[in-house]
């Protein structure tokens, strides 16, 4: 796979998750890896994960850690995006159209929505929603 046409589809990725790091914490930021943890702190005393994008050797993988949590989620999730999905968190991509992008940028919302319902992490507030 091209190396170009992936950073593109990194670069989509990266700036999905990109709103949520108003609320989160960013614990990478590089050309090739941004990765999000919240900051409850989990009885392990580590932080639980929220999600990741990740430029690997022929793919992009997209982690979403709430649809681990909350398989319900993925109800309703098109067939064409499941294709993607690989383990029970992870999306892999070597290119990504509208639609796709759409119904995921769509899912993560869900997945953070989730995470905010359960009290896990705060709500984004204006500034996040105005970054989107």
């Amino acid at each position: 796979m091209n190396a170009a046409a992936l950073r593109t589809v990194f670069d989509v990725l990266r700036e999905m998750l990109r709103p949520y790091a108003v609320a989160l914490e960013v614990k990478r930021d590089s050309a090739s890896d941004f990765y999000l943890d919240t900051r409850h702190i989990q009885k392990n005393k580590k932080p639980l994960f929220f999600g990741a994008v990740r430029v690997q050797k022929n793919y992009v993988s997209f982690h979403l850690m709430p649809v681990y949590l909350e398989p319900r989620l993925l109800d309703g999730v098109s067939e064409r995006l499941m294709k993607r999905m690989h383990g029970k968190s992870c999306f892999n991509f070597i290119e990504l159209d509208r639609s796709l992008a759409e119904e995921l940028a769509a899912l993560t919302a869900a997945g953070y929505a989730h995470y905010e319902k359960l009290g896990l992490v705060s709500p984004l507030g204006a500034r996040a929603v105005l970054r989107r």
